[in-house]
């Protein structure tokens, strides 16, 4: 599977919408979002974000994220993290984060990049420190359905990468 990223469009909308398959999906996406997602809460949440980028594989849009906080020199937060359900556990979502880290490190000259995930998400928490974020807050939230969960904060510095290669290797 041939991954590139680009720039989401206006035309992605539609197609980003349909990733979430049910309220707990849009929710690790998207806890401010009302189920289904709908394309008018997506574009709204893209006019207040940076860099929202899509990941492409055979002409086809399989993936999703943005920075919610962008500093130029300091710190890139990286959300709205979806990946659609044919393409997950084919190396997507790894695609788009080191997308994303990479993006916050060149464009912005971070010196830390942050992402957050719930608890029940098992594929993020699997994922996240895999790719060198280490998990630094949590924070308790309500779920869509109003019971008690958790927000892990993770993070990634600039210095990081060099021992994340090693790990890798």
């Amino acid at each position: 599977m041939i991954l590139r990223h680009r720039p989401v469009k206006a035309d992605d909308i539609k197609t980003i919408c349909s990733f979430p398959l049910n309220a707990q999906e849009l929710f690790y996406m998207f806890p401010k979002a009302q189920y289904p997602l709908t394309e008018a809460q997506l574009s709204n949440a893209i006019t207040q974000r940076f860099d929202s980028t899509v990941v492409e594989t055979e002409g086809r849009v399989v993936g999703f994220a943005n920075f919610y906080r962008a500093e130029t020199g300091g710190i890139c937060c990286i959300g709205n993290v979806i990946v659609a359900q044919e393409a997950r556990g084919k190396g997507v979502a790894t695609f788009l984060v080191e997308t994303m880290t990479a993006l916050a490190f060149d464009r912005y000259n971070a010196t830390q990049v942050q992402i957050s995930c719930f608890n029940e998400n098992t594929a993020g928490l699997l994922l996240y420190p895999k790719l060198g974020f280490l998990p630094f807050a949590i924070e308790e939230r309500m779920s869509a359905d109003n019971r008690r969960t958790a927000l892990i904060h993770m993070s990634r510095a600039l210095d990081s990468l060099s021992t994340c290669t090693l790990l890798k290797a």
